[in-house]
Order: C-alpha cells, then structure tokens, then sequence
C-alpha cells in the first residue's frame, strides 16, 4: 500500500513532474481527456450516516434518469479535486458514482491540504486507523445510500473501483455485499495478499463481481507472488478477473500524483469501463 520510506524512496525514481508542477495539477480538469460522448451530469456534496459517524462524499450522476453505480474508494491522499474530476468524467459516461471521504472520522475532505503533494507522514496515520472491519461497515452504509437514490439503477449490479489503499477495501466490499457488486477495480492497490487472517484475497471465494487488478510494476518488483496468488484465487473461484502489471509507478492514476502516466492511466481506464460495460449491464 503507500508505505513511507518505500513512498519516498519511489517518488525519487519514477516522479515525472516537479513539486510546482504538482501543485497547479491540482486544479486537473483540463488534464483528464473527455469522451466525444460524454453525458452531461449534475453533482453535489452529500452526507451519509454510517455507523461511525457522518462521512461527507462527492455525488455525481448523468444529468437525467437512472443508471447503474459506482463506489469510489481514493488514494491515501482522499477525496480531494483530482478524485472528483475522475467521478465527474466516469459519470459522463454514464454511472452514477459516489466518491467517498474514508477519513471522515478524522476529517472532513480535504484530508490531504495539498493533495497528491501532502508529505505521505502528513496523512499516513489517516489510513491506519481503518481496518478491515471499519472497511465492511462503510461498503455497507454506502451501498445502502445508493440504492436509496433514485439517479440509481437498483436493477444493475454496482461496481467499486479503489486507488493504492482503495483495493483491499474494493474487495472487502464485494465479498462484503456479493449480490449487489457486480464489477471490481483495483489500481496500483497495496496489501491485496498476505499471510494475515484477514487478507483481502482470502476472501474472493465469497465474491460474484468480475475484477480487473491493474499493477504497479515497482510494487510486483517488491511482491511478485502477489499476481499468481490472485490469478489462482479468482481461477478457483471461477470469477473472471483480470491481472495486468503495468509499466507505471505506483500511484499512477490520479492526474495530480508526481508520478501520474497518462498513457498507462487511459489504458487502465478503458479496461475498467470495458469491464463495466460487461458486468454492469
């Protein structure tokens, strides 16, 4: 996942851009490519009860019926600008997707004050405080949300697409809710194997949803079993998944991380809406 001196030590070797570019992409709209036929939405900031507290959360829909949705778990960095852009575009093509603050019992977002360029000691501690259980009982209370609003679809499957610290909790969701998760993404996510009784890929055995699992290459450089482990997990399980090392860094997608690749990021981004398209029909 983002572990600190690993984190350091990488955006050292793979940072594409500098600390002032890193700020100004904070302001990423014109960063993101729009589709030819993206849909016009409406979005709005929305609270949703849980059984912790209140966490705040971006809502943003196509502008007019219902449609299938998507439940966005960010990065270590949280629900910041980069991460509404990337729901608003994903809703232009034609999701209503949620993206969630999971630090709300922290902080209200921004948990990160200067984004992807927040010092990772800065917010780690964020991301320590949850675990496993608290990663259950959010699926559950944000799933629910949705299937209370009428921009939602209750007829398709949802999918859940998550960002480094984001993939256990993609999975957690769909083995958490099988019957509503129909589509899972994981992207430069950390910690998805392990030796720990509650590994995430334990629990694929109780998923239906269909996976595509994008890596970062200097993360299979540090667990290269990570992969084959998942690929036999899901094969037992008879899930289709799809289990890719990209030639990128990890934290790769969001448009305001030094080490953001634009090529990799829509490469990846068209599997998931291939996958979406598929499994969320």
């Amino acid at each position: 996942m983002c572990d600190q001196d690993h984190f350091q030590e990488d955006l050292k070797k793979y940072s594409r851009r500098d600390v002032g570019a890193l700020a100004a992409a904070m302001g990423v709209v014109a960063m993101l490519p729009q589709s030819a036929h993206a849909q016009q939405t409406k979005e709005s900031d929305v609270t949703i009860r849980t059984p912790d507290g209140e966490c705040d959360a971006y809502f943003v829909t196509p502008a007019t019926g219902a449609h299938a949705a998507v439940l966005v778990w960010p990065d270590i960095f949280g629900l910041r600008p980069a991460m509404r852009e990337m729901g608003k575009r994903l809703a232009g093509e034609g999701y209503s997707v949620l993206v969630v603050n999971p630090f709300y019992r922290q902080t209200k977002a921004p948990s990160a004050p200067q984004g992807a360029a927040t010092p990772i000691q800065q917010v780690l501690p964020q991301m320590q405080a949850l675990n496993a259980t608290t990663h259950v009982t959010d699926a559950r209370a944000f799933v629910a949300w949705l299937d209370s609003r009428a921009e939602v679809d209750k007829g398709r499957k949802i999918g859940t697409i998550g960002y480094c610290m984001g993939g256990p909790i993609v999975m957690r969701t769909a083995a958490a809710l099988p019957d509503r998760i129909g589509a899972g993404g994981s992207f430069h996510g950390g910690g998805l194997t392990g030796q720990a009784p509650d590994s995430p890929h334990l629990l694929i055995p109780q998923m239906k949803a269909q996976f595509l699992i994008a890596v970062a290459e200097n993360d299979d450089m540090r667990d290269p079993a990570s992969k084959e482990t998942l690929r036999q997990a899901f094969a037992a399980a008879n899930l289709k998944a799809e289990i890719e090392v990209y030639p990128a860094a990890h934290g790769w997608c969001p448009p305001d991380t030094a080490v953001y690749d634009r090529e990799q990021s829509e490469r990846a981004w068209s599997r998931m809406l291939a996958m979406f398209d598929e499994a969320l029909a």
